[in-house]
């Protein structure tokens, strides 16, 4: 006798991810969610380390805990944008293989770059949160409607940014700054759940 699907699907499971209820109403932002996050990528989505081959070719390491997190964001609602300084194929592949819209690369002024970036998006700063590690996220991190820092930013960032992740950049703080946006926002526990069911709805 086949065994019965419905008595082989996984049961539910509960969230075990808590942040201070005061943070949580901060990354709420003007509204009941963000509409957008901004993330840097040297030092936020990898360690800021920079490899550079003989031939001049960079390398760069992502994590995929971030990578996750930055595709949940999206089926929040919630839209990333990537503002960074540099430009490098390593850079732009992982930002096509994640599917992420909205990037600009080789920024010296980020926060022209974010507020063309705005109009295009019909965006705001009361609807914006935002991640850097260092002075040129400054402009962007002291205006959004929530800030936070990688463990290993600058000083100065983490003392100007809401919250600073337990991780470091490179190695899951993305994926800490996008939870806490998705629990903000009340969607986390749904998606959890939904990351129960196979892709065909089984």
């Amino acid at each position: 006798m086949p065994p019965d699907d419905k008595a082989l699907a996984p049961a539910g499971i509960q969230a075990t991810l808590t942040f201070e209820p005061s943070l949580l109403l901060r990354a709420q932002g003007s509204g009941l969610s963000m509409k957008a996050a901004i993330f840097d990528v040297d030092g936020v989505l990898t360690d800021g380390r920079i490899y550079i081959g003989e031939q001049g070719e960079t390398v760069k390491a992502f994590n995929t805990l971030d990578g996750q997190g930055l595709k949940l964001l999206k089926l929040a609602g919630i839209e990333p944008l990537v503002i960074t300084g540099r430009d490098s194929p390593a850079v732009r592949r992982r930002v096509a293989d994640l599917g992420l819209q909205h990037a600009l690369y080789g920024v010296h002024n980020k926060l022209a770059a974010a507020e063309l970036l705005f109009a295009r998006l019909q965006l705001n700063w009361g609807d914006v949160a935002a991640m850097g590690d260092d002075w040129p996220d400054l402009p962007l991190l002291t205006r959004a409607a929530f800030a936070c820092a990688p463990a290993n930013a600058h000083a100065e960032v983490k003392a100007n940014a809401h919250h600073v992740t337990g991780a470091m950049g490179g190695h899951g703080a993305a994926r800490e700054f996008c939870d806490l946006l998705l629990m903000a926002c009340g969607r986390y526990a749904a998606l959890l759940q939904g990351q129960m069911q196979t892709l065909d709805g089984t």
